[in-house]
């Protein structure tokens, strides 16, 4: 791990210092609040009128009286400023901490009524579990939220945190939501897609991927050092591929979705901006679904 530098500023080795987040002194950055001038990372910033503003120039300037909504800060992608930028990734981790406390508690019937499964037939009668393609559509939402080992949610959730805050952040809350639900939505999709008709699948991975897809996009937005989530997504890809028992459409799935929708949200044009990142969230929407409709009916 890189030692951390000096608050506010960061000497590299030719002498030359580098500006660092005045918010958070361990990050590198050429982004400077065009009120101040103090230097912002990626999670400070605030898109405002022309150019970037930092959170204390942001909360100053809404008590000035000024009404138009389009003089209104926003974030790197568009969406509008909150006071709290963790509130959805909150919130997302608790409904995943409480279905798992409650699964838990409840007899396994509740996780087997909830978990993805293109369908389940077993050799001998009766066959209680249904799935998906007997019109059990919900399965594919309801197995995002689903988790069985502690180890399991445990990761899911750290990942949930450390990727979710800053996307949030940058996204505004909108955006950041939809990217995580389609993520997930698209891991399942591909799992339902290709994994055996009877096997069972579960947990946010998909989603968490997704995340991880959106993160490297936004690094290469901001021109940031890519080489730490290369490594990472390297690392997350050996482990679903060599360890048993991964689900690894879904990972996939959430991965491709997670940078297709990053992309519409951090590189579409200012002037077309919402018209362009709900066309890129509803293309992956309509090619989940479609995927989705193509596998039930091949399962008749």
């Amino acid at each position: 791990m890189d030692q951390q530098p000096p608050a506010g500023r960061g000497v590299p080795e030719g002498g030359e210092a580098v500006p660092t987040c005045y918010r958070h002194p361990d990050r590198e950055t050429g982004i400077s609040c065009t009120r101040c001038e103090r230097p912002i990372c990626t999670e400070c910033m605030v898109s405002a009128s022309v150019g970037f503003q930092c959170p204390d120039c942001v909360r100053q300037g809404s008590g000035t009286g000024h009404h138009p909504a389009a003089s209104m800060p926003r974030t790197l992608a568009g969406g509008t400023v909150a006071a709290d930028p963790r509130l959805v990734t909150k919130i997302l981790l608790g409904i995943n901490l409480a279905v798992f406390v409650l699964v838990a508690a409840a007899p396994e019937s509740l996780l087997n009524d909830l978990v993805l499964l293109g369908r389940w037939d077993p050799t001998p009668p009766p066959g209680s579990i249904e799935g998906i393609a007997e019109g059990q559509w919900y399965r594919l939402v309801t197995s995002m939220f689903l988790h069985q080992e502690v180890w399991h949610i445990g990761f899911n959730m750290l990942g949930l945190w450390w990727l979710g805050g800053p996307l949030e952040a940058a996204l505004g809350r909108v955006r950041y939501l939809a990217l995580y639900l389609l993520s997930g939505l698209a891991g399942s999709a591909l799992t339902y897609l290709i994994a055996a008709p009877n096997q069972p699948s579960l947990g946010a991975s998909g989603a968490i991927f997704g995340l991880l897809g959106a993160t490297a996009v936004l690094m290469r937005r901001m021109n940031y050092d890519m080489r730490p989530v290369l490594i990472l997504l390297a690392l997350n890809l050996v482990f679903t591929f060599t360890m048993g028992g991964i689900a690894w459409e879904a990972h996939v799935g959430g991965l491709v979705a997670g940078v297709l929708i990053a992309i519409g949200l951090v590189h579409a044009p200012r002037e077309h901006r919402t018209a362009v990142q709900a066309g890129t969230c509803a293309l992956v929407l309509l090619a989940s679904v479609a995927i989705i409709v193509a596998r039930t009916m091949s399962l008749g």
